[in-house]
């Protein structure tokens, strides 16, 4: 019977001394941060690069400009074929992009011509010493 008491007892206890939930965090969501109060200013920008390795035959570059919502450049490649590919574009506002398209030389297609990868000896160039009996 005492067992019962005790067990009845420990129930008890342990429902009325159950653990509060932890508090919300002493925090609020982030305030947003502005970098400046007035209008922003239109993007204006202006780069250029370019490359030229004769030994592996890369050449390319690229030019852009820009002044708020008109972007002006162009870029050039070396094709493969031997021809320089020069395209100069334009966007003005929502015009959208505009390219054209030009290129410089003629295309080349050499015929292929292997490589002789083994080549036999040379014939000896020295005369044999003369043989005396």
């Amino acid at each position: 019977m005492a067992c019962k008491v005790l067990l009845l007892a420990t129930l008890v206890v342990l429902t009325v001394a159950r653990p509060e939930p932890p508090p919300p965090p002493g925090y609020g969501a982030p305030t947003p941060v502005f970098i400046s109060s007035g209008p922003e200013a239109p993007p204006r920008y202006d780069f250029n690069y370019a490359v030229k390795d004769e030994y592996a035959g890369n050449d390319f570059g690229h030019q852009e400009s820009r002044d708020g919502y008109d972007t002006k450049g162009s870029y050039y490649v070396q094709l493969p074929d031997g021809r320089l590919q020069t395209v100069t574009y334009y966007v003005n506002g929502d015009s959208g992009f505009v390219a054209q398209v030009e290129y410089q030389g003629e295309a080349q297609y050499p015929a292929y011509q292997p490589v002789q990868a083994y080549k036999p000896a040379p014939a000896p160039t020295y005369t044999p010493a003369p043989v005396y009996s």
